[in-house]
């Protein structure tokens, strides 16, 4: 379980107990950021503690489990992160059991919705990184397509790509250039690409997604992203090796001169 959330209180001194509410008038409104970490743990309350338990060991026997261990704190961000760049890693990487070899995997930033942190990863980790029902899916963009991606991309301020793309953005989020595996990008060629498909329907503002052919897109819940991601840390774990991603100029910003 988590040692610490964040909740937000809000306090109005708004009194109405009768049906003449012109008596009464707001006088202020107050607002506090409470965190409700292992203080609170201190002096638990035993009837409490003594109520929660049953549920706790349900809770801890499905989200206690250790996938893998995690080489540093990682954060999702942009134009680039560690850990934007390790979801799109482990889409590629998990495109060999569909059959399929894509060259290139996007992962949207507004699909991380929490960090990996140092140390042993747990199912419920994963489960926290990756709430959503998103799964897998291929699509295959021509060149003119995928810069048209690369674009809507760039105009976010970038979003989670696979290793080997290499784009140059302008802080107006504006696409200066782009490369994929050391290459310039052919407008008459096919790229088969990686992604999720809440992308795939163009979500995110990037619509050029849908403009792809040979999409597959398969529904099985064994397809979320979540189970994607913890099968990558339990192959890792299996090898002994501990999982790593840095930040490494995949979405670069160009400076002002």
């Amino acid at each position: 379980m988590r040692t610490k959330q964040v909740i937000w209180a809000s306090v109005a001194t708004l009194v109405m107990v009768s049906c003449a509410p012109r008596h009464y008038q707001l006088t202020s409104v107050e607002r506090s950021r409470i965190i409700i970490d292992s203080r609170y743990d201190q002096q638990p309350d035993a009837k409490a503690a003594e109520y929660l338990a049953p549920f706790k060991r349900v809770n801890d026997s499905i989200m206690g489990p250790v996938m893998g261990q995690v080489a540093h704190n990682m954060h999702p961000d942009r134009p680039e992160s560690d850990l934007t760049n390790l979801l799109s890693d482990i889409l590629v990487w998990a495109a060999k059991d569909y059959g399929e070899q894509p060259v290139l995997g996007v992962y949207n930033r507004g699909g991380v919705r929490a960090d990996l942190t140092k140390g042993d990863v747990t199912y419920g980790d994963i489960l926290d990184v990756a709430p959503f029902e998103n799964k897998i899916c291929f699509v295959t963009l021509t060149g003119a397509q995928l810069m048209k991606l690369f674009s809507q991309i760039a105009k976010r301020g970038g979003e989670g790509v696979s290793k080997g793309v290499e784009l140059v953005i302008t802080k107006d989020g504006q696409l200066v250039s782009a490369r994929l595996h050391g290459k310039e990008i052919d407008p008459k060629a096919e790229y088969r690409v990686a992604t999720i498909n809440y992308l795939l329907e163009g979500n995110d503002g990037m619509d050029a997604f849908c403009e792809g052919t040979n999409k597959v897109a398969p529904t099985e819940a064994s397809n979320n992203t979540r189970y994607l991601i913890m099968n990558y840390f339990k192959d890792k774990h299996a090898r002994g090796e501990i999982v790593d991603a840095k930040v490494e100029g995949r979405i670069k910003v160009r400076s002002e001169k």
